[in-house]
């Protein structure tokens, strides 16, 4: 079983940091008139609704197994991003719905100093705590705190297009640079709530490991087959932070039943060393009997 620490105090950090960004850019937008700055903080807005619900997610996902739930709540992260998908795709749309008008009836701006100095303020917030929780969420396998870290970083860079928006308005006096902008920052927020929903998505249908991760569950296995031990129908899958894996492994037939156990000891706690976090389930059967080969393709719709 996976035991992580509670990661409950990164959504509260990412919290703080949506409530301090949405306070920035609304003062930003306040001072100057432009568009561009209120569509950021509109974005911020989502950022906020995100950490909540991260906030209530990783509580949940953070209970351990029981009778109703015997492989636990892990899988709630998924609702997490996927409703963070949700609403940047709503956001994206108020953002292009408020910015349109403005190419019909463009607005000049005003104290564009003053406003782009808290609206850069507010993105160095963002971008250390989006730092902070993407160095949480690769240690703690989070997908949650990843999905929230990607979101305040696509925040960052799109705050730097609304600033390079209003200079470029100061210094061309092209006023309809500004909406126009605006609507550019919500069409790549559309892209980013598509991505966010089309992995939670994927992630409900339990891939399998790929990667370093399937890889080092190999190499395990490869150490004991060079011993005479033979292995098939493994199957892995994850789900947000936790692994499972599953194996038959082939030994010789007039092994005792001691001496087969002690082997899938040791081969599952190598795989779960090899893979941290993982839940290892292994199957014996003997190397020498044709049967043991027709269950290769268990739960693969196949005898």
């Amino acid at each position: 079983m996976l035991n992580r620490p509670s990661l409950a105090r990164y959504a509260w950090i990412s919290v703080a940091a949506a409530l301090a960004t949405i306070g920035l850019k609304a003062w930003a937008w306040w001072v100057t008139g432009s568009v561009g700055l209120l569509s950021d903080a509109i974005e911020s807005l989502v950022n906020l609704a995100a950490a909540l619900v991260a906030l209530w997610v990783l509580a949940l996902a953070g209970r351990p197994p029981n009778e109703a739930y015997a492989h636990g709540y892990s899988k709630a992260e998924y609702f997490s991003s996927g409703f963070e998908g949700a609403m940047i795709l709503l956001a994206a749309g108020a953002i292009i719905w408020t910015a349109a008008p403005r190419l019909l009836t463009p607005t000049s701006l005003e104290q564009v100093g003053v406003g782009l100095a808290i609206s850069v303020l507010a993105s160095l917030v963002n971008l250390a705590v989006s730092l902070l929780l993407l160095r949480a969420a690769r240690q703690h396998r989070s997908i949650t705190l990843e999905a929230d870290a990607r979101h305040l970083m696509t925040d960052v860079w799109t705050s730097g297009g609304v600033v390079l928006g209003v200079l470029l308005v100061t210094l061309t006096g092209w006023e309809r640079l500004d909406p126009l902008i605006a609507i550019a920052v919500g069409a790549n927020i559309l892209r980013t709530g598509y991505l966010l929903l089309r992995r939670s998505a994927l992630g409900l249908l339990d891939p399998s490991l790929a990667g370093e991760r399937l890889d080092a569950i190999h190499g395990v296995l490869e150490r004991f087959r060079s011993q005479g031990i033979g292995f098939h129908a493994l199957r892995t899958r994850e789900a947000a932070g936790r692994s499972f894996v599953s194996v038959h492994v082939l030994v010789p037939g007039d092994w005792t039943v001691q001496r087969g156990h002690d082997l899938l000891e040791r081969i599952e706690a190598e795989i779960r060393s090899a893979v941290p976090g993982s839940s290892v389930i292994t199957h014996l059967e003997p190397l020498e009997d044709p049967l043991s080969l027709a269950d290769e393709g268990l739960d693969r719709g196949t005898a």
